[in-house]
């Protein structure tokens, strides 16, 4: 091993502010020395990661929150957010977390997959019919469990976070159905689960680093790609793939996760406030997505792009089993039915 090499939290913490970082030991310190579940927690600053910009949805959730809590509080819980990837990669501020060094994170919930085996819901292809029977089912008590699941792993889940229906963009044609997916070079992200979802309905699923997919669309190297509607819009990929068709093979949301040694620091009051902020802020987070989702409509159609909506996705789903076979443990089976019986209550 390099004589250079610094794990995760040395090198998140090596990014604080010597200011920043008194308070982030004082805070913790006090915490461990005078607070249980039982008594009134003392001011207390809890400091949060986010990879993505300042200004994007999840960021603004989370300043939603803090302010939630200092007004709430008289100050008395406030939260110091660096959004940017400012204390490093999503896959190592979890693993800080889980290790008590950091207080909150926002993460893509496939980044739990291999931790917390529940979350493997979320990443499954199809299996929420709309955006309204993703977010019913995260309010709901299955998201409610696989909140609380991650605490065997010492994280709290607190707020399960949209990044909406994923779909296929190609330069081509659109995709109205599987054939026309057939033979055609699709670019992923390097997840067994997505390469056997696009295997599946014919394509050939080509892993490609995504700052890569512009020039791969470019010179004819992948035929299309798929992802959300903002993520499509601000690389620029709607320039060269000009079809969009909203598919929604996948709706796996992003989750906000805190440290379980930092949530048991707090007295059950607080905890019940910090769950309620959460719990609002997933509102402020869904008005910015769907902001974002509609200007980003706006601007393909501007472009002289084509948007392909209301898709028969049964044709799709029906190619889905050996996916399901390959990736449903039994621990999975009982919410599939749970889920499905939420899509029929009126979704």
């Amino acid at each position: 091993m390099s004589r250079n090499y610094k794990p995760p939290m040395v090198r998140a913490l090596n990014r604080f502010s010597r200011r920043d970082f008194g308070h982030f030991l004082a805070g913790g310190s006090l915490a461990l020395a005078s607070c249980s579940r039982n008594e009134q927690s003392p001011t207390r600053v809890l400091f949060s990661a986010d990879s993505q910009p300042d200004g994007y949805p999840t960021v603004e959730a989370v300043r939603f929150m803090a302010n939630y809590l200092a007004e709430k509080t008289n100050g008395r819980l406030s939260v110091k957010i660096y959004p940017g990837g400012q204390l490093g990669s999503e896959g190592s501020t979890l693993e800080i977390a889980m290790f008590g060094g950091l207080d909150m994170t926002r993460t893509f919930s496939a980044a739990l997959n291999n931790i917390a085996p529940l979350t493997k819901l979320f990443s499954l292809p199809f299996l929420f019919r709309s955006t309204e029977h993703q977010r019913k089912v995260a309010d709901g008590e299955i998201g409610e469990a696989i909140l609380k699941s991650l605490e065997a792993y010492n994280l709290r889940g607190l707020a399960i976070y949209d990044t909406g229906g994923r779909g296929f963009y190609t330069t081509e044609r659109p995709i109205p159905h599987p054939s026309a997916l057939e033979g055609l070079k699709i670019r992923v992200p390097n997840s067994d689960i997505y390469l056997a979802t696009v295997r599946a309905l014919g394509a050939n699923p080509t892993p490609m680093n995504f700052s890569e997919v512009y020039q791969g669309l470019v010179q004819n190297v992948i035929d299309g790609a798929e992802n959300n509607w903002p993520s499509y819009i601000s690389t620029r990929h709607y320039e060269v793939a000009t079809y969009y068709s909203e598919t929604g093979h996948f709706r796996t949301p992003d989750m906000l996760i805190m440290s379980l040694r930092t949530w048991e620091q707090f007295s059950q009051s607080d905890q019940a406030l910090i769950k309620e902020a959460a719990r609002k802020s997933v509102t402020v987070m869904r008005n910015l997505w769907d902001e974002r989702v509609a200007a980003a409509k706006e601007t393909l159609l501007e472009s002289g792009g084509e948007i392909l909506s209301d898709i028969d996705t049964e044709p799709f789903r029906r190619l889905m089993g050996p996916v399901y076979e390959k990736f449903v443990t039994p621990d999975l089976e009982p919410y599939l039915e749970k889920i499905d019986q939420v899509a029929e209550a009126g979704v």
